[in-house]
């Protein structure tokens, strides 16, 4: 292993770190704001499955799986009886959000290696997940393994310009696989920062038909890429 995927793979364990920890206080922080969080969340899943289905319909018995669902996914309010969410911390957030979490089957695994069978999926969900873990690389092939000809991959990530990119990962990154104490949590939280260039090159061995890819603005100096491609 490369001293590059090394420092990858400490990144990624150190941001699931991160994230269980955030979430383990969050979850007491809304407590009593439950039907808030779930109001939340039924509207992100309901935009992007009306979004979807311009492109064509999702029939009742699609089997549908998002990986990286996390702690509050499109998938728990996806409104479809066959769907799965895929997390490596799916034990935790079964434990800390109870009145969702179990709307869907929930499987504790990393999206670089999907326990499932190829082309076992209609419609696959990845919303800004693969700069968070290890190889990006990886779990696109992956989304693109198990999804059926013709079926639909919604997919974001957040990107960056060049130059952010480059600090984040040779300063930050640096410092911290040295053993540095000291964490800036926009960098810690990310294993890699995309350029819109690396991003576009994510599937660009597949053979995909981009219905609708687009980058939007979100922050100053930070943008997302969003596509939504089929075969």
């Amino acid at each position: 292993m490369s001293w590059r995927d090394k420092t990858r793979r400490k990144l990624a364990q150190r941001a699931l770190e991160r994230q269980l920890a955030y979430q383990q206080r969050k979850a007491e922080h809304v407590r009593g704001r439950e039907e808030e969080i779930v109001a939340a969340m039924k509207r992100a899943s309901r935009r992007v499955r009306d979004l979807l289905e311009t492109f064509q319909p999702i029939k009742p018995d699609a089997r549908v799986v998002e990986v990286g669902s996390g702690a509050h996914g499109l998938i728990f309010y996806f409104g479809l009886q066959h769907g799965v969410g895929v997390d490596p911390l799916a034990v935790s957030y079964g434990s800390l959000f109870p009145g969702w979490q179990g709307r869907a089957r929930t499987v504790a695994a990393v999206g670089e290696a999907l326990p499932f069978a190829d082309q076992s999926f209609d419609v696959v969900l990845c919303d800004n997940v693969v700069d968070h873990a290890e190889s990006p690389e990886k779990i696109a092939g992956e989304l693109a393994r198990i999804l059926i000809p013709g079926g639909l991959l919604y997919f974001t990530v957040n990107i960056h310009h060049p130059v952010y990119a480059l600090v984040a990962a040779s300063v930050h990154s640096g410092w911290r696989a040295a053993g540095v104490p000291f964490e800036i949590g926009p960098f810690a939280d990310h294993t890699t920062h995309l350029t819109p260039q690396v991003a576009a090159r994510l599937f660009g061995t597949c053979r995909w038909r981009f219905l609708m890819p687009r980058v939007m603005r979100t922050k100053p100096g930070r943008e997302r890429v969003s596509c939504r491609p089929g075969t």
